[in-house]
């Protein structure tokens, strides 16, 4: 049996960062192709609350695991795990250098390393009265019928804790009890960006994306989805609807939302460094520094 395994490319960074811009001069000079690895950017119609790379972007550079399904249908960890490694094992047969690119640590670790979640359908009905509960109702619960979780879950993320109680009450068991990990057969080199000014390039980016249109994309999400739909409460979008509702002005819900994205970025930051452990590019040259470590992996 041959011992010869695929290579492939990660980069991981918090929001902001630039993974974007660097991820594309990186596919660049390698001749390589993009899957992005970011949780609300596989719905269609986010684009810009999400950053999503750009059509110009995108015709430089073929990007995989954009759109994949509509915002009304939320795609699980399990589910993008089985497209995105299918997706990935193309290019490998293809003989291409598949190179992954995001910020959400549970989905990119749930590629990289393997980690097997339950595969249960989502519970409208169920959701909907967990949503009629509230976060606060909804974390108690989860709090006694799997502890573990709460540990593991912010508590503000509304979704992941929905999630936690969907999973319990379907199967009967903690999703904490049912998370295995099953490594793929790669050699994956791991890099890391992070940028000292991190807190001033979350603050343009989102008074980018407030100038670009969030507000309108929101909008237009609200007509065609209602008003409740559970991506709406994704940063920058939530309070794109408060400026909407006339509860915000546009320069209070930048502040917020840069206020709030400063926070998860600290969240991200956290766990690359505690569950990831990547190669940190040095902020002077990051082409260069990139280049360097993928062409001594690659050999």
């Amino acid at each position: 049996m041959s011992s010869y395994k695929p290579h492939v490319i990660v980069l991981i960074g918090p929001t902001a960062s630039g993974k974007t811009e660097l991820a594309i001069e990186i596919a660049e000079y390698f001749k390589t192709r993009i899957h992005n690895v970011d949780s609300r950017q596989i719905y269609k119609f986010m684009d810009i609350g999400t950053a999503k790379p750009s059509e110009k972007q995108q015709k430089k550079i073929k990007h995989f695991l954009l759109d994949i399904k509509e915002p009304i249908n939320p795609v699980n960890v399990k589910q993008f795990q089985e497209i995105a490694q299918k997706s990935i094992t193309q290019e490998i047969n293809k003989n291409n250098l598949p190179f992954l690119v995001g910020g959400s640590g549970l989905y990119m670790n749930s590629i990289t390393k393997g980690f097997f979640v339950p595969n249960v359908p989502p519970q409208n009905n169920l959701r909907r009265q967990l949503e009629e509960l509230g976060q606060q109702g909804c974390w108690e619960l989860l709090k006694n019928c799997d502890p573990i979780s709460t540990k593991k879950i912010n508590f503000a993320d509304h979704i992941r804790t929905i999630r936690a109680l969907e999973v319990f009450y379907v199967t009967g068991k903690p999703i904490s009890s049912q998370k295995v990990q099953k490594p793929p057969n790669w050699r994956i080199l791991e890099l890391g960006l992070d940028r000292d000014n991190l807190k001033e390039r979350i603050l343009q980016r989102t008074k980018n994306i407030f100038l670009s249109g969030i507000v309108e994309e929101t909008e237009h999400l609200i007509s065609q989805y209602g008003n409740n739909f559970p991506m709406l409460s994704t940063i920058g979008y939530l309070e794109s609807k408060e400026v909407l509702n006339n509860h915000l002005t546009i320069d209070q819900a930048i502040e917020i939302t840069s206020t709030k994205t400063v926070k998860f970025a600290k969240r991200q930051k956290t766990w690359f460094r505690n569950k990831n452990n990547p190669l940190w590019l040095d902020n002077k040259n990051l082409l260069k520094d990139a280049i360097i470590k993928i062409e001594s992996f690659i050999g």
